[in-house]
């Protein structure tokens, strides 16, 4: 697995999402699968744990930019973390959760990694 090209392509993430705006969490869920569909292989997280651990560090790398990016504006604590409180309308909650298993879930989809009726090892799931 290369920890730099799973950087870069959350870098490319980054980018997508602050071009695609408020289009909403679908439309970003969709940005974010296209993304990590189109580098996965290239990323070479072959194991559900490395797909796993990249889309972690995707999640911690989005949440360390929204928080940065919204202090950096002058955005209260209160006011970032309402965007992720469905009953305020955020939605980042998902779209994070979406990011957390779009790596492993594009993986199988292109038919990357173990197959589902190799036996797998416990390094495999974690």
């Amino acid at each position: 697995m290369s920890w730099p090209k799973a950087i870069t392509t959350w870098l490319l993430i980054v980018i997508a999402e602050s071009l695609h705006g408020p289009l909403g969490v679908l439309v970003g869920s969709a940005i974010v699968f296209a993304i990590a569909w189109a580098s996965v292989r290239w990323i070479a997280a072959k194991s559900f744990a490395e797909q796993f651990r990249v889309g972690l560090l995707w999640v911690v790398l989005i949440v360390i930019f929204e928080f940065t990016l919204g202090s950096a504006l002058g955005y209260s604590l209160e006011r970032l973390l309402s965007d992720c409180n469905m009953a305020q309308g955020g939605f980042l909650g998902l779209g994070l959760l979406f990011t957390l298993f779009a790596p492993a879930l594009a993986a199988r989809v292109r038919g990357f990694g173990p197959h589902p009726t190799t036996s797998r090892t416990k390094e495999d799931l974690f």
